[in-house]
């Protein structure tokens, strides 16, 4: 059996047939009763000594009286509590040790024993089964729910919606003191969350803002594709050294594959972006990219939320503490020198929203774009394939009629799966008559693109989420999405800019790719971490 298989057991026993749900009713509840009760969740493996913090979760709707249903696992039956609560209830031997995510009640009760190797729980009122699940090889630190296996702690923000305002936009590598301004001017706090931390001008940013007396934290994934450079280490040891609390996402309590956001709220203000915070991203050495800083009250305070609460879990391990016995990976240093063609702006916007993964940003870009009207243009580094979600909800909109032109990176280490999509693309506006072209970048005034972001008519999507399926429902990502004619006239232009300088193909010259081919397997390990950055 597959380590993640879950077989899903429901059944009707009345005269109507089951629908391979959850839980169904076996019978329709009289008039006095609410709903049956459903299973919501079940954590069987938990990171724990004698896997305490086991628990079944069930949905119980308005009116339900609970205490009237027993849970049965073959072996045992437990009558379940009168329990005064509506929502999701989580019942547990061990309440001490089972986290609360949102409104969600714990409630503590004798629950028999969850096997590892597979269980088949039933709920059942006055002997009838109303509903069962079944699963098989419950993964370690892993909790079953909305048909799939995650890990144990996943949150499930909302997307976070803001008023009008005004927003700080710049790209990269034009603007890179943009990026650090927040951060140059923040008194009472800086919570800095990346992927990865290499820039000796974010480093002595964040000491400055630490003498000055804001309370200043910094957060980074603790296994990155290629490692942990020995320039990574040497910064984040300053870091400590100077009295900042620094810590790194690793081990089997991890919630996501990666730690993969970019953001910095710096006071009042939060700054999204979409690049590393190291030379060749902030520091303007490189890549292309996007970032916008902005003011509203509800955003700031979620994406502060969000990083506590990032921040706070077991997975989060002080610098000081993980790098005992740690070795470190080499870095070659990335120099360049890009003038400046698009200035920061101040921009009026009419509203903002806060989007993040895998929580919610996925489904709401899709939203978005399938709400297109007249263009949409996106700018990655790559994605996933045609078939990707984001990526075939651009082609639809194509098929309405709406305007589609996407840009992706022709960096050697992504040139031919790139290429490979921009055919397919291209064939599919060809074969259909639809308004839609990709292309290679050529870069001018950048070495290449790093950038994740959508111009959806006058919205801006900009973030650190790459359009593939790991990054959408796997990773931590934070996006912020902006709406306004101001807004999305300033990051247009620059993909205009951007698109006109790439041609009609987006052709590397010819020869390129051989020459890198020599090079060896260390560059094509610095191109498998560049790519997953």
């Amino acid at each position: 059996m597959a380590h993640l298989r879950l077989v899903l057991l429901a059944c009707l026993l009345t005269a109507a047939s089951g629908a391979g749900a959850v839980a169904v009713a076996a019978d329709e509840p009289t008039a006095e009763d609410g709903p049956h009760p459903a299973f919501a969740s079940v954590a069987a493996n938990p990171l724990a000594e004698n896997d305490r913090g086991e628990y079944v979760a069930v949905t119980v709707g308005e009116g339900t009286n609970l205490s009237s249903y027993t849970l049965d696992d073959g072996e045992e039956r437990l009558g379940l509590p009168a329990v005064n609560a509506t929502g999701t209830v989580i019942l547990t031997a061990h309440p001490e040790a089972v986290r609360r995510p949102g409104n969600r009640s714990v409630v503590e009760v004798p629950l028999p024993r969850l096997s590892n190797s597979g269980e088949r729980l039933r709920l059942q009122r006055d002997g009838e089964t109303v509903a069962a699940l079944a699963y098989e090889d419950a993964p370690e630190a892993e909790v079953y729910s909305d048909g799939r296996w995650r890990p144990v702690g996943v949150t499930e923000y909302p997307v976070v919606d803001g008023t009008s305002g005004e927003a700080r936009g710049f790209v990269l590598p034009d603007a890179p003191a943009a990026a650090l301004a927040p951060i140059e001017q923040a008194d009472e706090r800086v919570l800095l969350a990346g992927y990865t931390l290499t820039s000796r001008r974010v480093t002595d940013a964040l000491v400055r803002a630490h003498d000055r007396g804001a309370r200043v934290r910094v957060l980074l994934e603790g296994g990155p594709v290629g490692g942990i450079t020995s320039e990574q280490a040497a910064r984040l040891d300053r870091l400590v050294n100077a009295g900042v609390g620094v810590r790194v996402v690793d081990g089997p309590a991890t919630r996501y594959r990666y730690h993969h956001a970019k953001y910095a709220v710096a006071d009042g203000r939060a700054t999204v972006l979409t690049e590393n915070w190291k030379p060749s991203g902030v520091g303007g050495t490189s890549s292309r990219g996007w970032g916008a800083t902005v003011a509203d009250e509800a955003v700031v305070s979620r994406l502060a939320e969000t990083f506590a609460g990032d921040f706070e879990y077991r997975a989060a391990t002080p610098w000081g503490e993980f790098r005992e016995g740690e070795t470190f990976t080499s870095e070659s240093p990335v120099s360049g020198s890009f003038r400046s063609r698009t200035e920061p702006a101040t921009l009026d916007y009419e509203s903002v929203s806060l989007l993040t993964a895998p929580d919610n940003a996925e489904r709401e870009v899709v939203r978005r774009i399938e709400r297109a009207e007249s263009s949409v243009r996106v700018l990655q580094m790559s994605v996933g394939s045609v078939d990707q979600s984001l990526v075939a909800a651009t082609v639809e909109a194509a098929r309405r009629g709406v305007e589609v032109r996407i840009l992706l990176s022709g960096a050697w280490y992504v040139e031919k799966e790139n290429r490979r999509i921009v055919d397919r693309l291209n064939h599919i506006a060809e074969r259909e008559g639809l308004s839609l072209t990709a292309r290679l970048a050529r870069p001018q005034g950048y070495e290449k693109i790093h950038a994740k972001g959508v111009v959806i008519d006058e919205t801006v999507v900009l973030g650190s989420m790459n359009w593939n399926d790991n990054s959408a429902r796997e990773n931590r990502e934070v996006l912020l999405a902006v709406s306004g004619a101001a807004v999305s006239d300033y990051y247009r232009n620059v993909f205009d800019r951007d698109w006109r300088a790439s041609g009609s193909g987006g052709e590397r010259p010819a020869g390129l790719i051989a020459v890198l081919g020599v090079l060896g397997v260390g560059c094509l390990l610095a191109a498998r971490r560049l790519q997953f950055e």
